[in-house]
């Protein structure tokens, strides 16, 4: 087993619970009962969820991760869709011509609902898998103020993530420093985000280079936030990968517990 003694107050900005784990075993991965016990091991004392993939609209896995959360340290986040391609090629840009929002597609409505509903606390977009939302969806989002964590990686670079959801005025967690799958060229871009960007942040899931933790840390230490990208990741590896770093111990709390709870006020409770 896993455990892991620090001195730090530990909270978690990207984890993802299975919208059906309540019909499978403990053990899954995925499964609140073993996301709960490896983040106890890790000593991470409240962690943001949200759901996989779906195949239709989100609502129901996200009513469902709110139900697992209770009686939990997890707090939901409710993730959402659309009906544009985020691709940056002329395909794509034909085809957002004609692109009109389905039964399945997160509507403003839908973010107004979430935003007042006390279970969940921000919203969560992979723009690869879930698309892109429209613009009535886009000003909804900015009027909820409340954080929204996007994806960031080579199917929807830094420049992208600037160029759509930036220009609005929305908290944007941008996941995995925007370089998916271990781009350092995307996280030095995503870290040159933060220059031009107040309200953008960056998590430190799936970030396996010291250099750009280290380099954010001390050009921006007020908007870096831990993320442990469990259960693809184990959660006691991803904070060891913070301990280790090479950077004064206040920037170590920043990181791990007061940039998150100033953005995120459950994980400060």
């Amino acid at each position: 087993m896993l455990e892991l003694e620090h001195e730090f107050r530990v909270v978690d900005v990207h984890a993802r619970l299975e919208p059906d784990a309540d019909s499978r075993s403990g053990e899954a991965a995925g499964s609140p009962e073993r996301l709960e016990r490896e983040m106890h091991q890790a000593g991470i004392v409240r962690s943001l969820v949200f759901p996989d993939t779906q195949t239709d609209d989100y609502l129901k896995a996200n009513n469902a991760i709110a139900r697992m959360s209770v009686g939990r340290p997890f707090v939901a986040v409710a993730r959402i869709n659309g009906p544009r391609d985020p691709g940056e090629g002329p395909g794509s840009r034909l085809r957002n011509l004609t692109a009109s929002r389905e039964d399945e597609h997160t509507s403003p409505d839908d973010i107004e609902q979430y935003a007042y509903d006390d279970r969940f606390v921000g919203f969560k977009l992979h723009p690869e898998k879930d698309g892109l939302p429209d613009e009535p969806v886009f000003e909804a989002l900015e009027d909820a103020g409340l954080p929204l964590i996007v994806h960031g990686g080579d199917s929807f670079p830094p420049a992208s993530i600037e160029e759509t959801i930036l220009s609005y005025d929305i908290p944007t967690i941008v996941a995995h420093f925007g370089g998916y799958p271990l781009r350092r060229d995307r996280m030095d871009e995503a870290i040159a985000l933060l220059d031009r960007n107040d309200k953008c942040y960056l998590d430190t899931s799936f970030v396996r280079f010291r250099e750009p933790i280290e380099r954010a840390l001390r050009e921006h230490p007020d908007r870096i936030m831990f993320g442990s990208g469990a259960p693809c990741a184990h959660p006691t590896v991803a904070i060891m990968e913070i301990l280790t770093l090479d950077v004064p111990e206040d920037a170590m709390v920043k990181v791990l517990s007061k940039n998150p709870s100033r953005v995120v006020d459950a994980l400060a409770r």
